[in-house]
């Protein structure tokens, strides 16, 4: 691998910033006097510090949400999306200072940072064709003289829980922008680590015109979030991160009446057949493995492949991962970025060597990388297990780091048993040029996002973010038509009017059939 060298002063801020969270539209000091640190992970350097909101401002966020509900509630669909509309323009028209910003708190290189604010862009775009997705059924005539029709109404307050990896794309794609656009209101838990990415856009969301409370934003512990699990005006939670973390916000909130939607971990899987051509489905993997340094959920870190082709295979993805530079996140030639945290860093390396522990050939180790100028970064380079064993850590457990594991099978037969045995199933992907065999794997993988030949097979938003088994906990996924239903609930109304001729009746037409009046 390759490495950039760091350029003192630049991505860095000269002071730390105190932060403020946000309640009707107000950017409030923190009454608790307790800051979380925000770091820039490419120098190892503190930026900024967040609050840890104490309950009662947690609660003060509820009740600006809950009481801007009703006004937004009844504002026609057209003019909620109006706001979408503006604050999509704004977005664009700051796009390189989001980009900038997202870099330097959460380490992304520019070009990822930049596509992740994109991604908030497109989820906007949809949550402004709320007015078509909206609408609902009717039929009339349902019995004689008997119309019905179905609405989709909003429900209230939502709680959005988001994690470090995506600090546009997730909260400001795909929780905040179909929420408001269906008539609710929403108070965002944002991620401690990267909290000013979204605080920015909330900003621009506000410039647009977001009336009061609509919108509240706040930074606190889990102590504090869990408040929002059980708070009797909460109507629901769009939670992504931990699986553990996930099921328990799951089985809270459902408890308490709440409807969720909690994304959760992934460990992704290919399948590499004998006939896929190598050299361009080796240069996929490693854009799909290693994006991001490996952190989101929809990365591909194991590779299971035939035998009569693994080792040129792996052969190709150690030449190719060399290639590749790592570098601070503000470097222009970096195409891996450091982790977050320090602690993400730590985490990392000891699954590393786990990996060895437990009997995988390291062919690629990337512990040791040292950028000159940053060296206090959280880097960790492109590592490549091979020879990893079904039922190990390093190929059933979630890494979220730059790690790549290899597992070899005998044939297609084996390799996708191997990868229904994995918990997880965001994603999965087939590397071939059969197209029988590309069919089987679409109609047999667990997963629920699939990719023939396609490295990382998200969808459009116009499609949901559809994880299985421990990927996901609820019944409605986020984006696509299950984010609209999600967001919204079902009403019913039949109706009856009465002509001259219909008052002189005897008989009085119902659904279950004629009555004759007394």
């Amino acid at each position: 691998m390759q490495v950039a060298a760091g350029r003192p002063g630049v991505g860095r801020e000269e002071k730390v910033k105190q932060l403020r969270f946000c309640v009707n539209s107000e950017w409030r000091v923190s009454k608790s006097g307790k800051y979380m640190p925000v770091f820039n992970p490419s120098v190892g350097e503190i930026i900024a510090e967040t609050p840890c909101c104490t309950v009662e401002e947690v609660n003060d966020a509820v009740a600006a949400a809950k009481e801007a509900f009703p006004a937004w509630s009844a504002t026609p669909v057209t003019v909620r999306t109006q706001v979408l509309f503006r604050f999509k323009a704004l977005v664009e028209q700051h796009l390189e200072e989001l980009t900038e910003l997202l870099a330097t708190e959460m380490g992304k290189c520019l070009g990822e940072a930049r596509g992740d604010v994109l991604k908030a862009v497109e989820g906007t775009e949809i949550a402004c064709a709320a007015p078509a997705l909206m609408q609902g059924d009717a039929l009339m005539q349902v019995s004689k003289g008997h119309d019905t029709v179905m609405y989709r109404e909003p429900l209230g307050v939502f709680a959005g829980i988001a994690p470090y990896n995506f600090p546009a794309m997730i909260p400001f794609g795909w929780m905040i922008p179909m929420c408001i656009a269906t008539g609710n209101t929403m108070v965002l838990k944002a991620a401690s680590l990267v909290p000013q990415t979204g605080m920015r856009m909330l900003e621009l969301l506000i410039e647009a015109g977001l009336p009061k409370g609509v919108v509240n934003l706040v930074t606190c512990s889990r102590s504090e979030a869990g408040l929002l699990m059980k708070h009797p005006d909460v109507r629901g939670i769009s939670y992504v991160g931990s699986t553990s973390v996930g099921l328990h916000i799951y089985s809270t909130a459902a408890a308490n009446g709440k409807r969720v939607q909690a994304l959760t971990e992934a460990k992704n899987h290919a399948l590499v057949l004998k006939d896929a051509p190598l050299e361009r489905t080796a240069r996929g993997i490693i854009n799909s493995s290693f994006g991001c340094a490996g952190q989101r959920c929809m990365a591909l870190p194991v590779i299971v492949v035939e035998d009569a082709i693994a080792d040129e295979l792996v052969s190709y993805l150690v030449r190719f991962a060399r290639e590749l530079v790592v570098g601070p996140a503000y470097d222009q030639r970096s195409q891996v970025g450091p982790l977050v945290s320090e602690g993400q860093k730590k985490f990392v390396m000891e699954r590393i060597a786990k990996g060895v522990e437990e009997g995988a050939e390291l062919v690629l180790d990337g512990k040791n990388v040292v950028v000159e100028g940053a060296e206090k970064g959280f880097y960790v380079g492109p590592t490549i297990l091979d020879r990893v064993k079904p039922g190990t850590s390093a190929g059933e457990d979630e890494i979220f780091g730059p790690v790549l594991s290899i597992k070899r099978v005998k044939d297609f037969e084996e390799g996708i048993e191997i990868m229904n045995a994995n918990r997880f199933a965001n994603g999965s992907c087939i590397f071939t040029q059969n197209g029988y065999f590309a069919r089987e794997f679409v109609r047999r993988t667990d997963a629920g996002m699939v990719g023939v030949n396609v490295g990382i097979p998200v969808p459009i938003g116009y499609f949901p973010f559809a994880g299985h088994k421990q990927s996901f906990f609820g019944d409605l996924h986020c984006l696509g038509k299950d984010g609209v239903t999600f967001f919204t609930e079902a009403k019913c109304v039949t109706s009856r009017w009465f002509g001259e001729e219909d008052l002189k009746e005897t008989k009085i037409s119902t659904w279950e059939g004629t009555l004759t009046k007394e």
